[in-house]
């Protein structure tokens, strides 16, 4: 493979699976003797993106604004300058503002998207359909796609976002050092029974669902409790309220835990005895599953999207069917009494996402 120069495009770097797969692509490339290059906003990783050997070029192409569109003159002067073999769009607007860029330069670089999550249907979100090569992150974005830009077909690739087994190596079942450590943090009893949600505090993640299955649960004296980990946020306060009311009205206020996120989750992992994935949206692919089943531990979700693939594959019994509080709470309960074995094999790999990748850009750099 020659060495390419390639531009990563997306509103910013601060949290989220769209700026983590950025970050592991630009990681791939510099590994494999590329130019990498990330054009946004900034934010607070770009320090470690930098540090892996990246070049980040602030400019808000994400930023909803009037001014938005007049920084397509900016993005076509940088690649003027950089002259890459690929620019790979990773959200709407900033795909918007390269294609802008793109018109009237030569040669022209490949234009590569991923499509990261199930956008609303029409031109706008058309947009992320108009690479060369289009990029979709599981089986559920790809037939996604296909439903609303059928035109597209022809061009859908489909790498999956996958998890470093290093990084989520298997612990035992229950894991006693985590445990112990984890339940004196949270000043719970050593007989709980831990449930874990990771996720960010927004309400289509199903807070209210998993403090209803913590309600059900303790009603039928199951000792459990839930840390909501990552759902203490800024700007967050008025819903953390409401969940807290929501607790409490349940009876299930002294046991239930809200924290900040935090970067190593591993052991938040390996100390829970069932993880839930209760999004009310469908997620683009579910990269908690994949997380918590490299580590070894159960998890219950509601089998669509993203989320009920991974199970389907991996943990049919930890599916349950949307909105159903009772099958939920019932499953619940089996998992807990009789965890199933294990995935021997995880085959989402960051290693493998990596190199599929790398292989489409080279295809199409030609």
């Amino acid at each position: 493979m020659r060495r390419l120069t390639v531009v990563q495009l997306l509103p910013a770097l601060n949290a989220g699976g769209v700026e983590r797969s950025t970050l592991e692509i630009a990681q791939a490339l510099v590994a494999a003797g590329h130019a990498s290059h990330v054009v946004s906003a900034g934010g607070r990783l770009v320090p470690a993106l930098e540090a892996a050997g990246s070049t980040h070029h602030a400019l808000p192409i994400g930023a909803k604004s009037l001014a938005t569109p007049f920084r397509v003159f900016a993005l076509r002067r940088l690649l003027r300058t950089l002259q890459p073999d690929i620019v790979h769009a990773r959200s709407r607007l900033p795909a918007w503002v390269a294609l802008g860029a793109l018109r009237g330069l030569s040669p022209r670089p490949r234009f590569i998207t991923t499509v990261h999550g199930l956008n609303s249907p029409g031109r706008y979100s058309g947009v992320m359909t108009r690479g060369d090569a289009v990029i979709c992150v599981s089986d559920t974005v790809r037939d996604y796609v296909q439903s609303h830009w059928p035109e597209a077909s022809p061009r859908l690739v489909v790498i999956p976002r996958g998890v470093d087994p290093a990084a989520f190596p298997r612990h035992p079942r229950p894991d006693p050092d985590a445990r112990a450590a984890v339940l004196a943090e949270l000043a719970l009893p050593d007989d709980t029974r831990l449930l874990l949600m990771p996720g960010r505090g927004t309400r289509l993640k199903g807070h209210a669902d998993a403090i209803a299955l913590l309600a059900d649960l303790r009603a039928q004296g199951v000792p459990a409790a839930l840390w909501l980990l990552g759902t203490d946020e800024p700007g967050r306060e008025a819903y953390l309220a409401e969940l807290r009311a929501l607790a409490a009205a349940r009876g299930v206020e002294s046991v239930l835990r809200v924290s900040p996120p935090r970067s190593e989750v591993v052991r938040a992992y390996a100390a829970s005895d069932l993880v839930l994935q209760l999004s009310r949206k469908p997620e683009a692919f579910g990269r908690t599953v994949i997380e918590a089943l490299s580590v070894g531990v159960p998890v219950l979700g509601w089998d669509h999207g993203g989320v009920g693939e991974q199970l389907a594959a991996l943990q049919p019994q930890g599916s349950v069917p949307l909105g159903d509080a009772t099958a939920l709470a019932q499953q619940a309960r089996a998992l807990l009494a009789a965890a199933p074995a294990a995935p021997a094999h995880i085959p989402y790999t960051l290693a493998a996402m990596q190199q599929a990748t790398l292989e489409t850009y080279a295809r199409h750099a030609g």
